[in-house]
């Protein structure tokens, strides 16, 4: 057996002893390989297209190939404007930013446009849904996962604006590419006078009741990373 067979045979070992050790995963044997979430497909012309950026030395943040791709987006999703930035979680902290500014006012240099509020958030997503809440000095408040879709449940929703009825801000992700019960949880939010920032990062083409996602929230957030779409790094905010 080689060094490298004999280290992932160790690991393995230990993973399925700290399984066995704890007693909630009693009966539960775990995966002999990984499953993973996603793998980028391409289709031919993504080299063409970086290598027209560098033809045309638009190796910036500005170009008539990011034009392009802001308008496109725009048109497919069905909204006024797209802005691309460098990656998700930009995205995000932009989107919570505004979101935070159009509530609550323009904050001092050096503090958040969050501080001192909660903000209702889906508790089973990647981490960047959450993150940028910190960074604007926000208290996220972990709303409950649904069975049947794994997003924000609606239902727990409403019973935390019973618990606390001064938020006003919701940051609900799609996870996996599945939309959640999005119509339900926009009438949530106007019912309370909250604003929405939807994260579609997962979801670019998934439709709800016919509609795209990227389009329900009032600030909303699309992905071209690899393990969801692969145009190469960036992400629009809508």
């Amino acid at each position: 057996m080689s060094s490298v067979s004999a280290l992932k045979e160790k690991i393995k070992i230990s993973k399925g002893a700290m399984y066995n050790a704890d007693s909630r995963f009693a009966g539960i044997e775990p995966f002999d390989t990984k499953l993973w979430l996603a793998s980028p497909t391409m289709h031919g012309d993504e080299q063409k297209w970086v290598k027209d950026a560098f033809d045309k030395n638009w190796i910036t943040t500005a170009g008539e190939n990011i034009n392009e791709v802001e308008k496109q987006i725009a048109e497919y999703i069905g909204v006024d404007q797209a802005i691309g930035l460098s990656c998700g979680t930009s995205a995000l902290h932009l989107a919570i930013r505004l979101a935070g500014e159009k509530l609550y006012g323009i904050p001092k240099v050096s503090h958040g446009s969050l501080e001192g509020h909660k903000v209702f958030c889906s508790d089973m997503t990647f981490d960047a849904t959450v993150n940028p809440i910190t960074y604007e000095g926000g208290e996220p408040v972990f709303i409950d996962t649904e069975a049947d879709t794994w997003n924000m449940s609606p239902d727990a929703l409403e019973k935390a604006f019973e618990i606390y009825p001064e938020v006003r801000l919701i940051v609900v992700a799609h996870l996996y590419g599945t939309p959640g019960k999005i119509d339900a949880i926009r009438r949530i939010a106007d019912k309370h006078d909250a604003l929405i920032v939807e994260d579609a990062a997962e979801s670019l083409g998934a439709t709800y009741k016919g509609k795209q996602t990227g389009t329900f929230g009032d600030y909303s957030v699309i992905s071209f990373n690899g393990n969801n779409l692969s145009l190469s790094e960036g992400e629009k905010v809508a």
